[in-house]
């Protein structure tokens, strides 16, 4: 076997629905699908059953542990060569297989991932959420797809590994967030090499509302505190930049009383971002709403961080997020 799909579920038959009608579009056939479910109310066994001749499938059902542990329990039941997780709210291009067959045709690679980009069936304020996650404005560019970093950390929406290299770091944590960065950085100190696929990008809904967005982003902000304290050396600049700008702001809107045209600075980053953001995805709504995500984005990740930082320094408590029931969200 080439290839073993692991996906970890927790209450969306839904989404499982539209990766599973996806996969079974694939140009590629040498893949299993392993779908674990993760103590489920809403379990999605019904919607795997309607699969289960089109694909090679196989379901599980297990107690409540979070992603990173479920995922190692996909990846025990698992016979390929390569491992590749995706998250329930993905679709799968046609070709995708292909195009990792392709990269890794072009030299050895232990791991690997591939960007996400926005399908036409999306809600706009996905599109607006998937937009903040990857633009120049908010992130550099960095999760976007474009090849810049001195090595590539790939994320488990879309992230292929070795079985062997898998099973020779000991798999994910039990880190709740951040634990595919994790892995990645375990990965690295023993050796392995990852490259990005940026032609294996999958369609990756992420949250469905601002309020979920927060939550997913005020965690990774706090993770990367956790990462760096696992990791040493690990923690650079760029992780310091939404933090910087929260703190940026408070001290704009504090001058402001004294000089209301300093209100200018953040009117032109929104504006910024507005135009951008209506370039790439030619809607007005769109790019109203991007402004909206950016700004989640960046105060959500600046205070996770800021919060965990303080926790750590302060009070020498390990962060592992403040929103623990909504790891899935």
């Amino acid at each position: 076997m080439r290839f073993s799909v692991i996906i970890p579920v927790y209450n969306r038959p839904g989404e499982v629905d539209e990766l599973l009608e996806s996969l079974t579009h694939q140009d590629f056939s040498d893949f299993e699908v392993i779908i674990i479910e993760d103590g489920s109310s809403k379990p999605c066994n019904e919607v795997v059953n309607r699969y289960s001749s089109n694909l090679n499938l196989k379901y599980f059902f297990k107690d409540n542990t979070g992603p990173g542990l479920t995922r190692n329990f996909g990846a025990e039941q698992s016979n390929g060569e390569f491992l590749i997780f995706f998250d329930s709210d993905c679709i799968i291009p046609t070709d995708y297989f292909m195009k990792v067959e392709e990269e890794l045709s072009l030299g050895e690679v232990d791991f690997f991932g591939g960007p996400d980009a926005t399908h036409s069936s999306f809600t706009d304020v996905q599109k607006a959420i998937g937009y903040s996650m990857t633009s120049f404005f908010t992130t550099g560019g960095i999760r976007g797809g474009k090849v810049k970093l001195e090595r590539f950390t790939p994320r488990s929406f879309n992230m292929g590994i070795k079985a062997d290299a898998f099973r020779a770091v000991g798999g994910f944590s039990n880190m709740r967030f951040g634990e595919d960065v994790d892995l990645s950085l375990r990965l690295f100190e023993k050796g392995f090499r990852s490259r990005l696929f940026p032609k294996a990008f999958v369609y990756h809904k992420r949250r469905a509302d601002f309020r979920k967005f927060f939550k997913q982003v005020f965690n990774s902000g706090m993770a990367r505190i956790n990462l760096s304290v696992n990791h040493k050396g690990s923690l650079k600049i760029v992780h310091l930049l939404p933090a910087g700008f929260v703190v940026a702001i408070c001290v704009v809107l504090l001058l402001s009383w004294l000089y209301p045209v300093i209100l200018f600075l953040p009117l032109l980053y929104s504006i910024a971002i507005l135009f951008d953001s209506f370039f790439h995805e030619n809607s007005a709504r769109v790019a109203l709403l991007s402004v909206v995500a950016a700004w989640v984005q960046l105060f959500g990740y600046g205070l996770g961080f800021m919060y965990a930082l303080w926790l750590w320094v302060f009070h020498g408590v390990k962060p592992d997020g403040a929103f623990t029931k909504n790891f899935y969200r």
